[in-house]
């Protein structure tokens, strides 16, 4: 009986999906169990790798880079990563190996983990916890601490009407004006007029005519650009900041600004000497257009009468000889005992010099025309900036921002024409005026904005790349 029941049982082919279902169950568990496991163990290292991300950027945070006890950035870098750390399905949270790596301005930082994934099937796996890894890194510069040297254009071809519109309004202006002086858009400062050919006793000069007209110029727009750099006012994300720009990325940044304001023409004129970003703001008003006599007479002597008859007022070598005497060698801008800011230079100019020099021949040849002499020992030369000063400069360590005013082309003027378009040609962006410019700057460092552009916005755009740094993740 027994027997029969088994073999009947053993010929019977209806279960056969229920056993083999009954076989397959083992391996089916391993392998559901051991997928959620891992699953879950994956997710655990993208939030830990999530943790890392966030310590090792909190790590070189401008406000960190000034950090110089690296037991500070650690703890700083491990507390945030605790925080972000605490997972629930982890045997315990994670204590990072953080490695911070320093050099001058650069700051590198590591943080690495090792985690334990609690398992929910154990016994599936004959582990209790499924080991997780990670590290990110993490680079940035700091932003070093800064003195700005202000170097502005004072000179009468500053003097020119800011837009087109304005220039308009200055040549309809000046039509009754003697003929040096006759429809011209230029606003040049002259203290007597009256002794201009064919001028009258109530003549005055272009300057007075374009402020009681309303006329902008291009020394206007200069001045309002460097008072958006010291004064503002300026939207600043960081709260409670006043102020302008340089105050705006000191605090950005965490560093130190000083700055101080000169002017040039014929020669170097001190607005302020090195100062807070604040102080030098108080001084703006005192950027003015560069004085004359009157028409082809800029310096006289005791007597009244002309030193030379013959204008001239730009030299841009000159005030960068000037401000490189009074700048000191430059630091890296650490906050390190011992060292000091970098030294920055901004060159704001239409980039053409007109100048005296002693004979004989002392013009640069390669770029200016014969002009009138100065007198028995000098020479007029109107020609591009020569960069030898640029060099001498920039060789020193100290970088050179320039901001070129683009040189208005005068086709209707013959002294423009016979003397400047040489220079200024094909256009003002990309004749031999502003090659020089460029060559004159440091790497990065040059902007140009034409009449009737946003000067103020092409200086603090310039002092912003100057003056900023990044972070990045690099693994």
């Amino acid at each position: 009986m027994l027997r029969r029941v088994v073999l009947c049982f053993a010929r019977d082919r209806k279960a056969n999906v229920a056993v083999i279902f009954a076989l397959t169950m083992v391996p089916i568990i391993f392998l559901l169990g051991m997928t959620l496991d891992y699953t879950l163990a994956l997710r655990k290292r993208e939030q830990l790798n999530a943790a890392a991300d966030a310590a090792a950027i909190a790590a070189v945070r401008p406000a960190m880079l000034t950090q110089t006890d690296k037991a500070v950035v650690e703890a700083t870098a491990a507390a945030v990563f605790a925080a972000k750390a605490n997972l629930p399905g982890l045997a315990a949270v994670p204590t990072p190996t953080i490695t911070v790596t320093d050099s001058g301005l650069a700051r590198s930082i590591t943080v690495s983990y090792t985690a334990q994934s609690v398992n929910n099937f154990p016994g599936v796996l004959g582990k209790q916890t499924w080991q997780v890894a990670g590290s990110a890194t993490a680079k940035a510069s700091s932003a070093p601490n800064m003195n700005f040297y202000l170097l502005l254009d004072d000179s009468p071809s500053m003097a020119i009407a800011a837009t087109q519109t304005d220039i308009n309004n200055m040549i309809t202006a000046t039509k009754n004006q003697p003929s040096g002086s006759k429809n011209c858009a230029f606003a040049c400062h002259e203290t007597n007029p009256q002794k201009d050919s064919g001028a009258t006793s109530s003549t005055k000069d272009n300057l007075t005519i374009a402020r009681n007209n309303n006329i902008a110029l291009r020394i206007d727009l200069v001045t309002n650009a460097v008072k958006q750099l010291l004064v503002g006012p300026w939207s600043c994300p960081q709260s409670g900041v006043s102020g302008g720009v340089m105050q705006c990325m000191s605090a950005l940044n965490n560093t130190a600004y000083k700055a101080a304001i000169y002017t040039f023409d014929y020669g170097l004129n001190t607005i302020q000497t090195l100062t807070t970003p604040t102080t030098a703001g108080t001084k703006i008003a005192n950027i003015q257009l560069m004085t004359v006599d009157h028409q082809n007479c800029i310096v006289t002597d005791s007597k009244g009468n002309c030193v030379y008859s013959t204008d001239y007022g730009t030299d841009i070598s000159g005030g960068l000889t000037g401000v490189n005497a009074v700048m000191p060698a430059p630091g890296t801008g650490t906050n390190q005992a011992g060292d000091t800011p970098q030294e920055v230079v901004f060159l704001v100019t239409d980039g053409v010099e007109d100048k005296l020099m002693p004979k004989p021949g002392t013009c640069d040849p390669n770029a200016t025309y014969p002009l009138p002499t100065g007198s028995s020992t000098t020479v007029r030369c109107q020609q591009p900036l020569n960069t030898t000063v640029c060099t001498t400069i920039k060789n020193r360590g100290i970088r050179i921002a320039v901001l070129y005013t683009e040189y208005l082309q005068l086709p209707s003027d013959s002294w423009y024409n016979s003397r400047i378009a040489q220079f200024n040609n094909p256009s003002s962006s990309t004749g031999q005026i502003a090659q020089r410019l460029q060559s004159c700057a440091s790497p990065g460092l040059y902007a140009s904005v034409q009449t009737g552009g946003d000067i103020s916005a092409a200086l603090t755009n310039l002092f912003i790349k100057v003056a900023s740094s990044t972070a990045s993740l690099v693994q």
